[in-house]
């Protein structure tokens, strides 16, 4: 059974091209860059047996691309969420496309049983 150790929060955006896919990877960027958290070395795992999930929210999710998402993750087990959520804010006198404002959680665990065993 998977053991939830670390949750991190991330928003992204995308201002004038109206792609939900970009503005949610900035958000995983968002999330991830912030940090360096050796957490499979703490627990004497191989970076590979991490257990990601990312939970994603923007308007429009169908949207967005999930294997862009996962692309950038170096390494673990990545599953995609997409949520209705975000913001779609629009252009003054609605012209173009709105800026879409996403944001991500994402979590980070280990099958913690194996590890005893």
């Amino acid at each position: 059974m998977t053991k939830t150790l670390l949750v991190e929060f991330g928003m992204g955006s995308s201002l004038r091209r109206g792609d939900y896919t970009q503005a949610a990877k900035r958000a995983v960027e968002d999330a991830l860059w912030h940090n360096s958290i050796n957490l499979a070395e703490l627990f004497g795992f191989d970076k590979a047996d991490m257990q990601i999930t990312l939970d994603v929210g923007v308007q429009q999710p169908e949207a967005v691309d999930a294997d862009v998402l996962r692309a950038v993750f170096p390494y673990g087990s990545v599953t995609v969420n997409l949520h209705r959520g975000g913001l779609d804010v629009p252009r003054p006198e609605g012209q173009g496309n709105p800026t879409i404002i996403a944001n991500v959680a994402l979590s980070v665990g280990f099958d913690m049983e194996r590890a005893d065993g």
